[in-house]
């Protein structure tokens, strides 16, 4: 998606430029930015009770969202105790399930809520006690762009399992309500990582990651609904297929796709399945691989130890992922005030400018702006170059000075999406279909 003018977005008095999608995001940032200025939202916590300090949250999330450092600076303004578990993957949606009551907070992607949701476990966020839900970036909140424009529906857009129609209802509304399932943390978009030193000329299509130029030296991330959409990306862009949807792939689809996928792997088309972060930029670093699936920390990792790598933007758009935090069924009385303590507080800026250090996207921009310096947010939101080095959370260099984000600015990048991670209708005979492809 560009940032082409919406007759939609015309000036209701006539007056002045077309109003741009890159605009839309601006009025939305600096209203948010003026309800932080004018005292509007206040600071944490809100509840004063002797007991408070007594209160202790347990959020449970996957190993990029639920970090340690995160729950050291909760505790630290809002006067309760914030502990952080990380379980990654279906293991983290089977502790959700299984055992709720070890829970508090669950930090899920949109695609798992589907899942869990729908069992019971959890219970309604009334987002009229989410003090900046009206700031919170309208892909979630209304499924699309500033500019009034839908947001791509392949795979599992977060809006499809962002409500409920009651406090008490397990299927998910197709309108917004005041319930929500999770009020959103964390999301980016995602595109294959390359080593243009190596590759020597422009790399613009999905295609490219099937190319026999890059035979023996092409990985995939060996998760199956994220592998297997990264091939069918490449699989539309060469031509070899058209998919009705490709985060929910028939049979038919998926058995094409992986007979593609066998194919290529006999010919010896792939060197690597990699499933951590370290393999992915272990592979790049050394030359052993020069396209692969890659995820936007690990190409700035290849990059600190002084060696090219782009996260390149490609024309047929970036494959999106989202989490959320949701409060789970057991809360109530002061446990469950705190929690929406602690909800608000993700959304009031430290947390985001904490994430946005690491390349990733809050869900109400403009609080996090308020947490980087001119230059951070230049860099990471608006695509333009640094003027110092952008280092990440920790103090580690990121980025030289002179660098610019690949893909640009934020809405140059969220506003060219595809697809969404998701799971699949047919998800089991996925994976079994999966697993064949790996181990042929």
């Amino acid at each position: 998606m560009t940032d082409k003018t919406s007759t939609s977005d015309q000036p209701a008095t006539g007056q002045g430029a077309p109003v741009t999608r890159r605009h839309a995001l601006g009025v939305a940032a600096a209203a948010a930015g003026a309800a932080v200025g004018s005292g509007a939202i206040r600071g944490f916590p809100t509840i004063w009770a002797q007991n408070i300090k007594d209160v202790t949250i347990n959020h449970v999330g996957s190993s990029y969202s639920a970090i340690i450092d995160i729950a050291r600076q909760a505790t630290s303004d809002l006067g309760f105790k914030v502990e952080m578990q990380t379980v990654n993957g279906d293991a983290l949606v089977n502790r959700v399930v299984t055992q709720p009551t070890t829970v508090d907070i669950a930090d899920l992607e949109y695609w798992a809520v589907q899942k869990v949701y729908p069992r019971g476990v959890m219970q309604a966020v009334d987002v009229g006690r989410i003090k900046l839900w009206d700031k919170v970036v309208p892909i979630f909140t209304l499924g699309k762009y500033p500019d009034g424009t839908d947001v791509t529906r392949q795979g599992t857009l977060p809006y499809e399992s962002q409500y409920v129609e009651t406090a008490d209802a397990t299927s998910f509304a197709s309108q917004p309500t005041k319930w929500a399932t999770l009020i959103p943390d964390i999301y980016n978009a995602d595109t294959l990582g390359i080593r243009p030193d190596l590759i020597g000329r422009p790399i613009e299509t999905w295609a490219e990651l099937l190319n026999p130029e890059f035979k023996g030296k092409t990985a995939l991330v060996d998760i199956p609904s994220i592998g297997i959409m990264d091939v069918a990306m490449a699989l539309e862009s060469r031509g070899d297929m058209t998919f009705a949807d490709k985060g929910n792939m028939t049979k038919e689809e998926i058995d094409k796709a992986i007979a593609a996928m066998i194919d290529l792997k006999r010919q010896g088309h792939f060197r690597a399945f990699w499933n951590s972060f370290d393999q992915s930029v272990n592979l790049m670093a050394s030359g052993e691989v020069v396209i692969q699936s890659m995820w936007s920390p690990a190409v700035t990792a290849v990059r600190t130890r002084g060696i090219p790598c782009a996260y390149q933007p490609l024309k047929e758009g970036y494959r999106a992922w989202a989490a959320g935090l949701g409060l789970m069924k057991h809360l109530d009385g002061l446990k469950l005030d705190a929690a929406y303590e602690y909800l608000n507080w993700y959304l009031s800026g430290w947390h985001g400018g904490f994430i946005a250090k690491q390349g990733y996207y809050s869900a109400v921009p403009e609080t996090a702006k308020a947490f980087l310096t001119e230059d951070e947010w230049n860099y990471w939101y608006e695509g333009k170059p640094a003027q110092g080095d952008i280092m990440d959370p920790f103090g580690n260099l990121m980025e030289k000075a002179g660098a610019v984000r690949d893909g640009g600015a934020f809405w140059e990048r969220m506003g060219n999406i595809a697809c969404w991670n998701t799971v699949m209708d047919e998800n089991v005979y996925m994976v079994r279909k999966w697993n064949e492809f790996v181990s042929a």
